[in-house]
């Protein structure tokens, strides 16, 4: 007699988890679509982010908001204050040139390993463009453009030093003062200095000079810096 075969239970299905992932891709574009308005001065310093306001522009619930807004405050974008809630940081003179020497120190690592990492011919297509379009735009008064250029410049540069946690130092110190680089290019006689400074570093790094490349990209810093210091009353 041929012996009972008994069919084996079905293992239960994993629940869809396509509400969650729509779930974390909304949060994620919220949170940055917050920092894009906050790093624009769309949302300026000082500015109360009203949780009820946002969660209807949004549409989304408050307690998605809330989750934002404590990643806002995580990277410095937003603090709280008693009792007005989360507003926008606002930066003090101290605090602006603090960044500026750490972004000194942070940009200079970055070209130097970017410069290591990547041959010397892999730049020359961003020189070709400081060297020509750039310096076109600059003649036209086209600084969106041209600072559209200078993104590209300082994206590239990180992607090729391939360093996550010096990616995110970076981009949270780009955050807090993407404004004010804005201002500082249309000081006088800035925006033609920064450009040779990036000519420059360019150079170095198309001759894989890593060393000078570094040395180059610090001074451009400080050269930054030096102008802020200057027009400060101007500009912060």
């Amino acid at each position: 007699m041929a012996s009972k075969i008994t069919a084996l239970p079905r293992r239960p299905r994993a629940p869809r988890r396509d509400g969650a992932g729509k779930r974390a891709r909304q949060s994620s574009d919220l949170l940055q679509t917050l920092r894009a308005r906050i790093a624009a001065q769309e949302i300026p310093p000082g500015a109360k982010l009203r949780e009820q306001e946002l969660a209807a522009e949004f549409g989304v619930p408050r307690a998605r908001i809330r989750q934002a807004l404590f990643a806002l405050e995580q990277r410095g974008l937003v603090e709280r204050i008693p009792n007005r809630g989360a507003v926008v940081t606002r930066l003090d003179l101290a605090q602006v040139f603090a960044i500026y020497d750490l972004r000194e120190v942070l940009e200079g690592l970055c070209v130097r390993l970017a410069t290591q990492k990547r041959p010397p011919v892999s730049w020359q297509d961003l020189l070709d463009e400081f060297k020509g379009p750039m310096q076109e735009l600059l003649r036209q008064g086209d600084l969106d453009a041209y600072t559209a250029g200078y993104e590209r410049f300082r994206r590239r540069t990180i992607e090729a030093a391939a360093n996550p946690l010096l990616a995110e130092m970076l981009d949270s110190i780009f955050e807090k003062t993407q404004v004010l680089i804005r201002r500082i290019l249309i000081l006088p006689g800035r925006a033609d200095t920064g450009l040779r400074e990036h000519i420059a570093v360019l150079e170095a790094m198309r001759r894989g000079d890593a060393d000078q490349a570094e040395r180059l990209r610090r001074a451009n810093m400080r050269s930054a810096r030096a102008f802020l210091e200057r027009y400060q009353k101007y500009v912060l």
